[in-house]
């Protein structure tokens, strides 16, 4: 019988499938969710306040022995996707609210679950991390920035009210969560494997939620907003190695960083275009989210089985 680190470990790394089920019944069982969409943003802080929970001091030792590499991956990734998300977007005529949520899947900092994705392709896993946990801390003011320059011209953008808000959110409960490590570190020790489950749930959810919400547009989103989807993801991926290689990075970190730049938090990314434009825009978020992982893991599987 596995341990109970085991069966979250597992249950983590099978986040692609939790997602696609969530979604299927977001579609066939929308009532489902309709009760919990006013839990959402409580629901993203309680996640963030995990990870929270789960950061040691350690993960910030990269950024202060070598801050020049972590500047330059997160230089790259809100480089990068901000503005491929909106020229893709521009180049196949999105409707505004798709175009949104593709520069808002493109302005959010990258995901937590990159770094479980870089421990699977036996990548730089302390780099991932200080990765992820510098654009998150970043994130405050750079997304909104990028998606008030970006798109400000098409639709009304809250900048202070998105800043204020990812504040509260991300910020504030990854603060308390490091607190209570620090204060109460025998205890969140014992229960520190079930937070990144409980992300993995939350991306999940808020996938299905998005879905349900979208049950009867969804059939009318053509085949042209997957295909957006694809290629943000992919420029992400490409781009992340590609710079890696111009900053000499060796295979390893080059790996994480296109993860980090490849994965977006778009559960994030919903949560905020659910709250400041409409679940529309909130859909491309999901869809990306989805979509990330999977290709992220595919990859994962390809790279630490060329690491063996």
């Amino acid at each position: 019988m596995k341990s109970k680190a085991d069966f979250f470990d597992w249950f983590t790394r099978l986040m692609p499938v939790w997602v696609v089920i969530a979604g299927i019944i977001g579609f066939f069982r929308p009532q489902i969710y309709y009760p919990l969409k006013p839990y959402t943003t409580w629901a993203f802080s309680l996640t963030m306040l995990g990870i929270g929970a789960v950061l040691n001091f350690d993960d910030f030792l990269p950024v202060l022995r070598k801050p020049h590499l972590v500047l330059l991956g997160t230089l790259t990734q809100f480089g990068v996707m901000p503005l491929a998300g909106f020229l893709i977007g521009k180049a196949l005529n999105l409707p505004v609210p798709l175009l949104v949520g593709l520069v808002m899947a493109g302005a959010v900092p990258g995901a937590m679950a990159s770094n479980v994705i870089s421990y699977v392709a036996k990548a730089d896993v302390a780099y991932s991390i200080a990765l992820t946990t510098t654009s998150t801390f970043l994130s405050p003011v750079l997304t909104p920035f990028f998606v008030y320059v970006l798109i400000h011209k098409i639709v009304k953008v809250k900048f202070l009210a998105m800043m204020i808000s990812i504040f509260q959110m991300v910020i504030l409960p990854l603060f308390i969560g490091f607190l209570l490590k620090h204060f109460f570190r025998r205890t969140v020790e014992k229960i520190k494997e079930f937070f990144p489950a409980f992300s993995t749930l939350f991306i999940a959810y808020i996938c299905g939620l998005i879905v349900a919400l979208n049950q009867k547009k969804i059939i009318e989103v053509s085949a042209i907003i997957f295909l957006a989807v694809f290629i943000l993801n992919l420029t992400g991926l490409l781009s992340g190695y590609f710079f890696g290689g111009l900053y000499g990075f060796d295979k390893k970190r080059r790996r994480t960083l296109s993860f980090e730049v490849g994965m977006q938090n778009a559960g994030m990314g919903a949560v905020l275009s659910l709250k400041f434009f409409s679940s529309q825009t909130a859909l491309v978020c999901a869809l990306f989210a989805t979509w990330c992982v999977i290709t992220a893991s595919f990859l994962a599987e390809i790279w630490s089985r060329k690491s063996e």
